[in-house]
């Protein structure tokens, strides 16, 4: 598996537990704090090289040194930055994250270069060489240059993915109907679908974007598992059974073991259970880099841990 993940590229800075702000200047102690590389992309991009892909990533990122470390974070997972492009006038986007002792991940977030990546800056030539384009956050950089980098990737027979980053409440249809007809996997949460479909419904919801021209929607529903809605019918798969750290990079995690899966030729419902897997072992730990695992691993323990 050749992939490229492309978009959302985020330094997260998460800090655990965190109960409450403390007042004035008041100052609280925490048990970690720790700085990863996360986002659509490079989230997804850590656990597809964790998973055996070889991984190329492509965004914006800024000239400063939260962009510095992003790049020597993604190194040491072995992803290639090559095609990361670098903003003099632009930050980096980050995020600080207060962890809440159940998991819960408020965030403050800078959005930062991620907007302004556009077609001058994709690396063309490695995506049509590439066998898999995973595309996150495209509602950033505006459906018709999304739909203008997937329909070259589909034209050069590379299978096409796609995450979305805003929460529900901010999608809207139109933001993303003119890519769909271009996207073989598309991977949003629940609260996404019914979003960005502008239904009340989850299933009315990825059917109508399965009506616009994707070929699978693979919803993520946190502890209640994952949802494969194709034009046969749906399928819900469940969550893996752990004790849950932190859920930041866990949707990441899953469209990687989801995509991965794919490469190898398992059906959607094997490769929605490795996803749910790589979730799982993220959510154990902090940060979207959790775990030290690989493909075996992940499938040793899809085999062997209960579901809820």
């Amino acid at each position: 598996m050749k992939v490229v993940t492309m978009g959302v590229h985020v330094l997260d800075v998460l800090v655990r537990p965190v109960e409450e702000i403390p007042e004035g200047q008041g100052a609280t102690l925490v048990d970690d704090i720790r700085m990863t590389a996360a986002g659509t992309a490079a989230g997804t991009a850590l656990t597809l090289a964790k998973l055996g892909a070889e991984v190329r990533t492509a965004g914006a990122i800024g000239t400063d040194p939260t962009g510095d470390l992003l790049i020597q974070l993604l190194h040491r997972a072995g992803i290639d930055t090559e095609f990361l492009v670098r903003r003099i006038d632009t930050s980096t986007s980050a995020s600080v994250l207060p962890i809440r002792p159940n998991g819960d991940r408020p965030s403050l977030h800078l959005l930062g270069a991620n907007v302004t990546y556009g077609l001058d800056d994709v690396p063309w030539d490695a995506l049509a060489e590439a066998t898999h384009l995973h595309l996150g956050g495209p509602e950033l950089i505006g459906a018709e240059v999304a739909a203008r980098i997937l329909s070259y990737a589909r034209d050069h027979d590379v299978v096409t993915s796609v995450d979305l980053l805003a929460p529900g409440e901010l999608g809207t249809f139109d933001q993303i109907e003119p890519l769909l007809p271009y996207v073989d996997y598309l991977l949003p949460n629940d609260d996404q679908v019914l979003g960005f479909s502008e239904e009340e419904d989850l299933v009315t919801g990825a059917k109508k974007l399965l009506t616009a021209g994707a070929g699978l929607v693979a919803v993520t529903r946190g502890g209640d598992g994952a949802l494969l809605v194709t034009a046969e019918g749906t399928e819900s798969v469940p969550a893996f059974d752990v004790e849950v750290v932190d859920t930041t990079g866990c949707g990441d995690a899953f469209s990687a073991g989801f995509l991965r899966g794919v490469s190898l030729g398992r059906t959607p419902r094997e490769s929605a259970v490795l996803g749910g897997a790589a979730a799982a072992l993220v959510a154990q730990g902090l940060g979207s880099d959790h775990g030290e695992f690989d493909l075996a691993e992940a499938d040793e323990f899809a085999m062997t841990r209960k579901t809820r």
